[in-house]
Protein backbone atom coordinates (compact mmCIF):
# COMPACT_ATOMS: atom_id res chain seq x y z
CA UNK A 1 0.00 0.00 0.00
CA UNK A 2 1.29 3.89 -1.18
CA UNK A 3 2.67 5.51 2.27
CA UNK A 4 0.78 8.39 2.81
CA UNK A 5 2.73 11.94 3.51
CA UNK A 6 2.10 14.63 5.97
CA UNK A 7 4.22 17.89 5.51
CA UNK A 8 4.86 20.61 7.89
CA UNK A 9 6.15 23.50 6.15
CA UNK A 10 5.36 27.06 4.71
CA UNK A 11 3.14 26.87 1.92
CA UNK A 12 1.10 28.99 -0.57
CA UNK A 13 -0.55 31.16 -0.60
CA UNK A 14 2.24 32.28 1.30
CA UNK A 15 5.33 33.54 -0.80
CA UNK A 16 8.52 32.16 0.50
CA UNK A 17 10.90 29.94 -1.50
CA UNK A 18 10.60 27.27 0.96
CA UNK A 19 6.19 27.39 0.18
CA UNK A 20 6.80 26.71 -3.31
CA UNK A 21 9.27 23.92 -2.74
CA UNK A 22 7.30 22.06 -0.20
CA UNK A 23 3.89 22.48 -2.59
CA UNK A 24 6.07 21.24 -5.91
CA UNK A 25 6.95 17.89 -3.79
CA UNK A 26 4.17 17.47 -1.93
CA UNK A 27 1.84 17.60 -5.70
CA UNK A 28 4.56 14.79 -6.57
CA UNK A 29 3.69 12.90 -3.54
CA UNK A 30 -0.13 13.39 -3.03
CA UNK A 31 -0.75 9.92 -5.12
CA UNK A 32 -4.51 8.88 -4.23
CA UNK A 33 -4.85 11.71 -2.23
CA UNK A 34 -2.67 10.42 0.51
CA UNK A 35 -0.77 13.72 1.27
CA UNK A 36 -1.49 16.68 3.47
CA UNK A 37 -0.09 19.34 4.56
CA UNK A 38 0.42 21.45 8.31
CA UNK A 39 1.06 24.73 7.87
CA UNK A 40 3.28 27.17 9.46
CA UNK A 41 1.92 30.93 9.47
CA UNK A 42 3.24 33.93 10.76
CA UNK A 43 1.24 37.15 11.43
CA UNK A 44 3.99 38.93 9.18
CA UNK A 45 3.63 36.56 6.11
CA UNK A 46 2.97 38.08 2.54
CA UNK A 47 0.28 36.10 0.66
CA UNK A 48 -1.32 36.25 -2.26
CA UNK A 49 -0.55 35.65 -5.95
CA UNK A 50 0.44 32.32 -5.87
CA UNK A 51 -2.14 29.25 -7.52
CA UNK A 52 -1.30 25.70 -6.30
CA UNK A 53 -1.41 22.60 -8.71
CA UNK A 54 -4.95 21.25 -9.01
CA UNK A 55 -3.37 18.25 -7.65
CA UNK A 56 -1.82 19.97 -4.39
CA UNK A 57 -2.63 18.13 -1.07
CA UNK A 58 -4.96 20.30 1.23
CA UNK A 59 -4.25 21.97 4.48
CA UNK A 60 -5.07 19.62 7.27
CA UNK A 61 -3.79 22.11 10.09
CA UNK A 62 -2.26 25.68 10.75
CA UNK A 63 0.42 25.89 13.08
CA UNK A 64 0.00 29.54 13.87
CA UNK A 65 4.12 30.60 14.97
CA UNK A 66 3.36 33.79 16.97
CA UNK A 67 1.39 31.52 19.48
CA UNK A 68 3.53 29.34 22.36
CA UNK A 69 3.23 25.72 22.43
CA UNK A 70 1.31 25.27 18.57
CA UNK A 71 3.73 22.20 17.99
CA UNK A 72 1.50 19.85 19.97
CA UNK A 73 -1.56 19.97 17.66
CA UNK A 74 0.77 20.21 14.74
CA UNK A 75 2.67 17.17 15.55
CA UNK A 76 -0.64 14.87 16.29
CA UNK A 77 -1.74 15.77 12.94
CA UNK A 78 1.17 14.76 10.99
CA UNK A 79 0.97 11.47 13.31
CA UNK A 80 -2.27 10.51 10.63
CA UNK A 81 0.05 10.32 8.15
CA UNK A 82 2.69 7.44 7.22
CA UNK A 83 5.64 9.50 7.28
CA UNK A 84 6.46 13.33 8.07
CA UNK A 85 8.51 15.62 5.96
CA UNK A 86 9.61 18.77 8.01
CA UNK A 87 11.06 21.27 5.93
CA UNK A 88 13.81 23.13 8.47
CA UNK A 89 14.95 26.62 7.36
CA UNK A 90 16.36 29.20 10.07
CA UNK A 91 13.48 31.90 11.32
CA UNK A 92 10.49 29.76 10.59
CA UNK A 93 9.74 27.80 13.79
CA UNK A 94 9.20 29.35 17.68
CA UNK A 95 11.73 29.14 20.20
CA UNK A 96 15.72 30.02 19.91
CA UNK A 97 17.10 28.70 17.06
CA UNK A 98 13.62 27.33 15.69
CA UNK A 99 14.21 24.69 19.01
CA UNK A 100 10.40 24.54 19.26
CA UNK A 101 10.40 22.09 16.31
CA UNK A 102 12.40 19.62 18.63
CA UNK A 103 9.24 18.14 20.65
CA UNK A 104 6.97 18.44 17.80
CA UNK A 105 10.10 15.95 16.55
CA UNK A 106 9.65 13.77 19.51
CA UNK A 107 6.35 13.66 19.64
CA UNK A 108 6.13 11.76 16.24
CA UNK A 109 4.92 8.54 16.17
CA UNK A 110 5.81 7.89 12.37
CA UNK A 111 8.87 8.11 11.03
CA UNK A 112 9.87 11.58 9.80
CA UNK A 113 12.36 12.91 7.22
CA UNK A 114 13.85 16.43 7.77
CA UNK A 115 14.83 18.17 4.67
CA UNK A 116 17.77 21.06 5.44
CA UNK A 117 17.82 23.92 3.45
CA UNK A 118 20.17 25.64 5.11
CA UNK A 119 23.84 24.63 6.73
CA UNK A 120 25.74 27.12 8.41
CA UNK A 121 29.25 26.78 8.21
CA UNK A 122 29.81 29.23 11.26
CA UNK A 123 26.69 28.54 13.35
CA UNK A 124 26.18 29.89 16.85
CA UNK A 125 25.91 27.77 19.60
CA UNK A 126 22.63 27.41 19.99
CA UNK A 127 21.65 26.52 16.09
CA UNK A 128 24.54 24.05 16.00
CA UNK A 129 22.81 22.83 19.39
CA UNK A 130 19.45 22.66 18.00
CA UNK A 131 20.22 21.66 14.54
CA UNK A 132 22.24 18.64 15.83
CA UNK A 133 19.43 17.37 18.19
CA UNK A 134 16.79 17.67 15.22
CA UNK A 135 19.50 15.34 13.22
CA UNK A 136 19.17 13.20 16.82
CA UNK A 137 15.80 13.15 16.31
CA UNK A 138 14.54 12.50 13.26
CA UNK A 139 14.61 8.91 11.08
CA UNK A 140 16.51 10.38 8.30
CA UNK A 141 17.83 14.02 7.41
CA UNK A 142 18.23 15.28 3.34
CA UNK A 143 20.80 18.26 2.37
CA UNK A 144 20.08 19.31 -1.13
CA UNK A 145 23.90 18.89 -2.56
CA UNK A 146 26.93 17.27 -1.24
CA UNK A 147 28.43 20.44 -0.20
CA UNK A 148 25.74 20.66 2.34
CA UNK A 149 26.73 17.19 3.39
CA UNK A 150 29.91 17.64 3.44
CA UNK A 151 29.63 20.60 5.76
CA UNK A 152 26.85 18.86 8.15
CA UNK A 153 29.54 16.24 8.68
CA UNK A 154 32.45 18.09 9.10
CA UNK A 155 30.58 20.76 11.37
CA UNK A 156 28.34 18.96 13.42
CA UNK A 157 27.79 16.18 15.74
CA UNK A 158 25.37 13.70 13.66
CA UNK A 159 25.24 10.55 12.39
CA UNK A 160 26.32 10.46 8.68
CA UNK A 161 24.34 7.26 7.85
CA UNK A 162 21.39 9.39 8.27
CA UNK A 163 21.74 11.74 5.62
CA UNK A 164 20.76 11.54 2.28
CA UNK A 165 21.60 13.91 -0.61
CA UNK A 166 18.33 14.76 -3.14
CA UNK A 167 18.78 17.20 -5.18
CA UNK A 168 16.10 20.46 -5.36
CA UNK A 169 13.64 19.93 -7.96
CA UNK A 170 13.08 22.16 -11.02
CA UNK A 171 9.70 22.20 -13.00
CA UNK A 172 9.41 21.46 -16.57
CA UNK A 173 8.72 25.29 -18.62
CA UNK A 174 9.10 22.99 -22.27
CA UNK A 175 5.67 23.51 -22.36
CA UNK A 176 5.99 28.00 -22.38
CA UNK A 177 6.34 29.89 -25.57
CA UNK A 178 9.93 31.54 -26.23
CA UNK A 179 9.87 35.05 -26.25
CA UNK A 180 12.72 36.16 -28.65
CA UNK A 181 13.98 39.57 -28.07
CA UNK A 182 16.78 41.91 -30.40
CA UNK A 183 18.78 42.12 -27.48
CA UNK A 184 20.29 39.42 -24.97
CA UNK A 185 17.88 39.17 -21.89
CA UNK A 186 19.45 38.85 -18.78
CA UNK A 187 17.37 37.51 -15.91
CA UNK A 188 17.37 37.56 -11.97
CA UNK A 189 14.18 36.59 -9.92
CA UNK A 190 13.36 35.87 -6.41
CA UNK A 191 12.52 37.88 -3.43
CA UNK A 192 14.58 40.84 -3.28
CA UNK A 193 16.37 41.78 -0.37
CA UNK A 194 20.32 42.94 0.67
CA UNK A 195 22.33 40.29 -0.30
CA UNK A 196 21.33 39.32 -3.71
CA UNK A 197 24.35 41.41 -4.95
CA UNK A 198 22.00 43.19 -7.70
CA UNK A 199 24.45 46.64 -7.81
CA UNK A 200 26.97 43.65 -8.91
CA UNK A 201 25.14 43.18 -11.92
CA UNK A 202 24.16 46.34 -12.46
CA UNK A 203 27.93 48.00 -12.86
CA UNK A 204 28.47 44.48 -15.11
CA UNK A 205 25.49 45.95 -17.25
CA UNK A 206 26.96 49.32 -17.60
CA UNK A 207 30.16 47.72 -18.62
CA UNK A 208 28.19 45.71 -21.19
CA UNK A 209 27.76 49.78 -22.97
CA UNK A 210 29.00 49.56 -26.33
CA UNK A 211 27.97 46.16 -26.74
CA UNK A 212 26.05 45.12 -29.83
CA UNK A 213 23.32 44.55 -29.01
CA UNK A 214 23.60 46.10 -25.59
CA UNK A 215 21.66 43.24 -23.86
CA UNK A 216 18.97 44.07 -20.96
CA UNK A 217 18.12 43.31 -17.89
CA UNK A 218 15.32 41.93 -15.92
CA UNK A 219 15.21 41.97 -12.20
CA UNK A 220 11.81 40.23 -11.25
CA UNK A 221 10.22 39.35 -7.61
CA UNK A 222 8.51 41.40 -5.04
CA UNK A 223 10.67 42.73 -1.93
CA UNK A 224 11.36 40.10 1.04
CA UNK A 225 8.33 40.52 3.46
CA UNK A 226 11.18 40.79 6.31
CA UNK A 227 12.74 43.30 4.57
CA UNK A 228 9.70 45.28 3.91
CA UNK A 229 8.64 45.50 7.01
CA UNK A 230 11.97 46.55 8.27
CA UNK A 231 12.92 48.78 5.82
CA UNK A 232 10.51 48.94 3.62
CA UNK A 233 11.84 49.31 -0.24
CA UNK A 234 15.01 51.26 0.38
CA UNK A 235 17.40 48.03 -1.34
CA UNK A 236 14.73 48.08 -4.45
CA UNK A 237 15.00 52.09 -4.66
CA UNK A 238 18.68 52.07 -4.09
CA UNK A 239 19.27 49.55 -6.72
CA UNK A 240 16.93 52.02 -9.23
CA UNK A 241 19.12 54.99 -8.10
CA UNK A 242 22.01 53.24 -8.82
CA UNK A 243 20.93 51.84 -12.09
CA UNK A 244 20.55 56.08 -12.90
CA UNK A 245 23.96 56.87 -12.03
CA UNK A 246 25.63 53.94 -14.20
CA UNK A 247 23.24 55.19 -17.17
CA UNK A 248 21.39 51.64 -17.57
CA UNK A 249 18.28 53.16 -16.62
CA UNK A 250 16.54 52.00 -19.82
CA UNK A 251 18.38 48.75 -20.06
CA UNK A 252 16.76 47.72 -16.65
CA UNK A 253 12.88 46.45 -16.40
CA UNK A 254 11.58 45.63 -12.77
CA UNK A 255 9.39 43.43 -12.19
CA UNK A 256 8.20 44.29 -8.65
CA UNK A 257 5.60 40.89 -8.24
CA UNK A 258 5.86 37.42 -7.58
CA UNK A 259 5.16 35.37 -10.80
CA UNK A 260 3.05 32.48 -10.75
CA UNK A 261 3.98 29.31 -12.64
CA UNK A 262 3.10 30.09 -16.18
CA UNK A 263 4.70 33.52 -15.68
CA UNK A 264 8.02 32.56 -14.48
CA UNK A 265 7.68 30.06 -16.95
CA UNK A 266 7.43 32.00 -19.97
CA UNK A 267 9.94 34.65 -17.96
CA UNK A 268 12.68 31.90 -18.19
CA UNK A 269 11.66 30.76 -21.25
CA UNK A 270 12.51 34.39 -22.64
CA UNK A 271 15.71 34.62 -20.71
CA UNK A 272 19.22 34.05 -23.04
CA UNK A 273 21.40 34.34 -19.22
CA UNK A 274 20.29 34.25 -15.89
CA UNK A 275 22.74 35.70 -13.66
CA UNK A 276 23.33 35.13 -9.73
CA UNK A 277 25.68 37.97 -8.22
CA UNK A 278 24.41 37.04 -4.78
CA UNK A 279 26.76 38.30 -1.95
CA UNK A 280 26.51 34.97 0.26
CA UNK A 281 29.38 32.30 0.24
CA UNK A 282 27.04 30.34 2.54
CA UNK A 283 24.13 29.14 0.41
CA UNK A 284 24.32 25.87 -0.11
CA UNK A 285 21.11 25.21 -1.66
CA UNK A 286 19.22 27.91 -4.61
CA UNK A 287 16.18 26.92 -6.29
CA UNK A 288 16.67 29.72 -8.85
CA UNK A 289 19.63 28.06 -9.88
CA UNK A 290 18.22 24.83 -10.14
CA UNK A 291 15.01 25.88 -12.33
CA UNK A 292 17.62 27.68 -14.85
CA UNK A 293 19.79 24.74 -15.33
CA UNK A 294 17.00 22.81 -15.73
CA UNK A 295 15.23 25.11 -17.95
CA UNK A 296 18.34 25.11 -20.01
CA UNK A 297 19.08 28.56 -19.53
CA UNK A 298 22.90 29.48 -18.92
CA UNK A 299 24.17 30.95 -15.90
CA UNK A 300 26.51 33.21 -14.93
CA UNK A 301 26.73 33.04 -10.90
CA UNK A 302 29.41 33.93 -8.13
CA UNK A 303 31.16 30.97 -6.50
CA UNK A 304 28.63 30.65 -3.60
CA UNK A 305 28.92 26.57 -3.02
CA UNK A 306 25.48 25.23 -4.32
CA UNK A 307 27.13 27.28 -7.64
CA UNK A 308 30.21 26.17 -7.53
CA UNK A 309 28.99 22.18 -7.05
CA UNK A 310 26.43 22.50 -10.17
CA UNK A 311 28.40 24.74 -12.22
CA UNK A 312 32.10 23.72 -12.05
CA UNK A 313 31.85 21.28 -14.66
CA UNK A 314 28.37 22.22 -16.03
CA UNK A 315 25.97 24.48 -17.42
CA UNK A 316 27.36 27.89 -16.49
CA UNK A 317 30.19 30.01 -15.74
CA UNK A 318 31.56 30.86 -12.24
CA UNK A 319 32.76 34.76 -11.00
CA UNK A 320 34.37 36.10 -7.57
CA UNK A 321 32.24 37.98 -5.44
CA UNK A 322 31.38 41.59 -5.79
CA UNK A 323 33.11 41.57 -9.26
CA UNK A 324 31.45 42.85 -11.93
CA UNK A 325 34.25 43.28 -14.27
CA UNK A 326 34.65 39.06 -14.53
CA UNK A 327 30.45 39.01 -14.44
CA UNK A 328 30.55 41.32 -17.64
CA UNK A 329 33.03 39.39 -19.32
CA UNK A 330 31.02 36.11 -18.44
CA UNK A 331 28.17 37.37 -19.67
CA UNK A 332 29.74 38.64 -23.10
CA UNK A 333 31.21 35.70 -23.11
CA UNK A 334 27.86 33.76 -23.20
CA UNK A 335 25.98 36.03 -25.42
CA UNK A 336 28.16 36.67 -28.25
CA UNK A 337 30.26 33.02 -28.64
CA UNK A 338 28.47 30.80 -31.33
CA UNK A 339 27.37 27.28 -29.56
CA UNK A 340 28.70 27.99 -26.40
CA UNK A 341 25.39 27.94 -24.67
CA UNK A 342 23.86 25.08 -26.08
CA UNK A 343 27.20 23.51 -25.28
CA UNK A 344 27.04 24.33 -21.24
CA UNK A 345 23.32 23.66 -21.13
CA UNK A 346 23.64 19.99 -22.81
CA UNK A 347 25.56 19.09 -19.42
CA UNK A 348 22.67 19.90 -17.09
CA UNK A 349 21.08 17.43 -14.89
CA UNK A 350 18.48 17.35 -17.02
CA UNK A 351 15.59 14.86 -16.42
CA UNK A 352 17.45 13.96 -12.88
CA UNK A 353 16.28 17.26 -11.88
CA UNK A 354 12.61 17.32 -12.47
CA UNK A 355 10.62 16.90 -9.75
CA UNK A 356 8.98 13.73 -10.94
CA UNK A 357 12.48 12.07 -10.17
CA UNK A 358 13.47 13.60 -6.82
CA UNK A 359 9.76 12.86 -5.69
CA UNK A 360 10.56 8.90 -6.64
CA UNK A 361 14.22 9.84 -4.19
CA UNK A 362 11.63 10.59 -1.33
CA UNK A 363 9.28 7.82 -1.73
CA UNK A 364 12.67 5.42 -1.72
CA UNK A 365 13.81 6.69 1.11
CA UNK A 366 10.46 6.92 3.39
CA UNK A 367 9.61 3.47 1.83
CA UNK A 368 13.21 2.27 3.52
CA UNK A 369 12.27 3.78 6.82
CA UNK A 370 8.70 2.29 6.54
CA UNK A 371 10.47 -0.73 6.41
CA UNK A 372 12.64 -0.62 8.88
CA UNK A 373 9.88 -0.13 11.64
CA UNK A 374 7.61 -3.04 10.18
CA UNK A 375 8.61 -6.13 12.33
CA UNK A 376 9.50 -9.14 10.80
CA UNK A 377 6.59 -12.03 10.14
CA UNK A 378 6.80 -14.68 12.53
CA UNK A 379 8.51 -17.85 12.02
CA UNK A 380 6.00 -20.68 12.23
CA UNK A 381 6.88 -23.07 14.65
CA UNK A 382 7.44 -27.00 13.00
CA UNK A 383 4.69 -29.52 14.31
CA UNK A 384 6.01 -33.05 14.88
CA UNK A 385 4.57 -35.17 12.58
Amino acid sequence: MPATYGFLSTYPPTQCGLATFNAALATQLNTGGGAGVVRLLASDNVSGGIDLDRGAPRVVHTWHTDNPGGWVAAANALNRFGVAIVQHEYGIYPGDAGAEVLPLLRALKVPSIVVLHTVLSHPDPLQRQVLERIAATADAVVTMTDTARQRLIAGYAVDAHKISVIPHGAGSHESAPREDHDRPHLLTWGLLGPGKGIEWALRALALLRGSSPMPFYTVAGRTHPKVLEHFGDAYRNSLKALADTLGVTDDVVWRDEYLDEAALSRLIRSADVVVLPYDSTEQVTSGVLIEAVGAGVPVVATEFPHAVELLADGPGLLVPHQDPEAMAMAIRHLATEPGLAGRLTGLAGGPTLRWPAVAARYQSLAGRLLSARTPAAPIAASIPA
